[in-house]
């Protein structure tokens, strides 16, 4: 998956069942440990951070607002 960049909204493409997350969730890219590993922020309607998680490529794809 190409063309993640820091603060780019995602929704994971798999269920993150350790994580308490389910596809589809979106979430904000906040770092980038390495290629093709991004850390996720998903917070809920109020601004506040349920989960952070470390998800590679593979497990998310990249939305679009436009």
């Amino acid at each position: 998956m190409s063309g993640i960049a820091m603060h780019s909204v995602v929704a994971l493409v798999e269920d993150l069942p350790e994580e308490g997350l389910v596809r589809g969730q979106a979430g904000t890219v906040v770092e980038n440990w390495a290629p093709g590993v991004y850390e996720v922020e998903f917070c809920d309607d109020n601004g506040r951070t349920y989960a952070m998680v470390a998800a590679k490529a593979e497990q998310l794809t990249r939305l679009h607002h436009e």
